[in-house]
């Protein structure tokens, strides 16, 4: 059997091969890093959520203590009264102070929501379209790593065959 013959690669062919690692190294790089930016985007997203979720539960809570200290403040209304016709006063008074608090707490959530839902979605498609635009980027410098790699290999094949 023969040996094969032994050719030694050109040291241009080898910088080339360098450089083209090197520049795939960081268009990785740049890729990692918008992906990782944009997981920090979301997750900032999340926390915002939670934050929004706590204000409301905590709200929630405030409007319960309220709804039943007036519902007490009835109770000893009426346990106070001197006939009838004063409970019945108590009673009407208490349903138009209770339906205005509840309109109104109806309101305070609705606009606590919508807020919280628009903030969300606000950040949401900044996080994902700075992501994709980020995307972007790191896929144009590795194609443009690519090509310039190609190219250098092409040259340096002409070179070494002449």
């Amino acid at each position: 059997m023969s040996n094969p013959p032994n050719y030694e690669v050109p040291a241009e062919m080898r910088d080339m091969a360098e450089k083209s690692v090197e520049q795939a190294r960081k268009a990785f790089d740049s890729f990692i890093g918008a992906a990782r930016r944009t997981a920090d985007t979301v997750q900032g997203s999340a926390e915002l959520a939670r934050t929004n979720a706590r204000d409301v539960s905590s709200r929630g809570f405030e409007y319960a203590e309220q709804n039943v200290n007036a519902a007490f403040d009835l109770a000893q209304k009426l346990v106070r009264s001197r006939d009838m016709q004063e409970a019945m006063q108590h009673q009407a008074e208490f349903v138009r102070s209770q339906f205005a608090a509840i309109q109104a707490q109806a309101k305070e959530f609705s606009g606590i929501a919508q807020s919280a839902m628009q903030q969300g979605a606000e950040r949401a498609k900044s996080a994902m379209q700075q992501g994709a635009d980020e995307a972007r980027k790191a896929m144009e410098q590795g194609q443009d790593a690519a090509k310039q790699t190609a190219q250098n290999a092409q040259d340096a094949a002409e070179r070494a065959s002449h």
